[in-house]
């Protein structure tokens, strides 16, 4: 009895109310699987809507059929997506979209998925949402030698994946702040589901 290590035994193991005991898969939400060409067969669809000039109706059926199943192609494409409807959408129509969309059925989630999508095209502001495939080179900048007087500068002119830029991304994440408040940052920082 004098050669066991008392120490090493882990109580927390013992205890069944313990947190170690706790399966942390069930924090998981269930999630089915999407794949790329799904994905890019959606995007065609909403496309469609864009094309036609629905830019809401195309915002509002990428932000309803999010691919949280997919792989990083997946989401990469379906983000994409999302950024070139919010670019379609003026400055001037953003509020009362956001309005829209905040009183119909399901109007806090949908809002709370942008909020998701702003802060990944935020995030992407060295990586390109234009190029899932990670091919920007130089981190996704463009950087272009300008000729000061006999030094070189280079400076990145795209800010946040070339089509949409870390502006649009910023004044959209403005306007919903203000028409969701701060709780819907709180709900995107907490959810396990990315996009």
């Amino acid at each position: 009895m004098a050669d066991f290590n008392w120490r090493t035994i882990n109580i927390d193991a013992l205890d069944p109310e313990s947190a170690y005991n706790f399966d942390l898969s069930t924090l998981t939400p269930t999630i089915q699987p999407t794949s790329t060409q799904d994905v890019q067969t959606l995007n065609g669809q909403i496309r469609q809507l864009l094309r036609g000039g629905n830019a809401e109706g195309a915002l509002r059926g990428g932000l309803e059929n999010v691919p949280y199943g997919a792989d990083e192609q997946g989401k990469a494409l379906h983000t994409t997506l999302i950024t070139e409807c919010l670019n379609q959408i003026r400055q001037t129509e953003m509020s009362p979209l956001l309005q829209r969309i905040y009183k119909s059925d399901n109007g806090s989630e949908l809002c709370d998925t942008l909020m998701k999508y702003l802060y990944k095209g935020m995030g992407q502001g060295s990586h390109t949402a234009a190029h899932p495939s990670g091919n920007a080179g130089s981190g996704g900048r463009n950087l272009t030698p300008q000729a000061t007087g006999g030094f070189t500068q280079a400076s990145g002119r795209s800010f946040g994946g070339g089509e949409g830029g870390m502006s649009v991304f910023l004044s959209w994440h403005e306007k919903l702040v203000e028409m969701v408040g701060p709780g819907s940052i709180v709900r995107v920082m907490s959810d396990r589901r990315t996009v």
